[in-house]
């Protein structure tokens, strides 16, 4: 007997280092947020809900609880470090920063189990994999029949450069979203001192 496979035709497919990579972007978006109103001199986030109520805060607890998100990961990630508020009555941001710290070396340390995995000498693999993207400028994998490292886009692996690039862009669209409103908290700490 086969087995079946039914996917929502609405869903969206990923492949696995796609997803990863999408995963670990988001979690690193998140880690952004809540790294500046760390400690007490942490910066006030203001939030903007939908009837235009404004609220200031730098509780991670409360900007996790009123932040609509969507992404499957943050938002797991959201609750776990909420659930630690919870129990304890503190350390929301501490443990978004240190589940986005973990995920991202990692990241770090994913070409090199690549290299060892495939049986290559993993320092000159990792090397020419450096040399071979310091003089590309793209998105440089190890092809693993030969042990070389090779350019993705050259390679035909498009599915991970282009979602690479959109994750680029929309992390630019948000810390510039994310500066916008620090600017609008200085004008208006401004104007009320004034």
């Amino acid at each position: 007997m086969a087995a079946i496979k039914a996917i929502n035709s609405k869903a969206e497919v990923a492949r696995a280092q796609a997803a990863l990579s999408v995963n670990i972007c988001t979690t690193r978006g998140l880690q952004d947020v809540l790294r500046t109103n760390l400690g007490p001199k942490g910066t006030m986030k203001m939030l903007v809900s939908g009837a235009g109520d404004i609220k200031l805060t730098k509780d991670g607890n409360i900007l996790l609880h009123e932040m609509q998100i969507q992404h499957p990961t943050a938002s797991l990630i959201a609750k776990v470090a909420t659930a630690q508020d919870d129990i304890t009555g503190d350390g929301t941001t501490s443990n978004v920063l240190i589940i986005g710290e973990l995920l991202k070396q990692g990241d770090l340390y994913m070409s090199e189990v690549l290299a060892q995995n495939s049986g290559y000498d993993l320092q000159e693999t990792l090397v020419k994999v450096q040399v071979e993207h310091s003089e590309s400028k793209q998105p440089v994998g190890i092809d693993l029949n030969t042990g070389e490292p090779m350019v993705a886009a050259d390679a035909g692996v498009w599915d991970n450069y282009c979602v690479k690039n959109q994750l680029l862009h929309s992390c630019t669209v948000i810390a510039t979203n994310i500066l916008l409103v620090d600017e609008i908290m200085r004008a208006g700490m401004s104007s009320l001192k004034g």
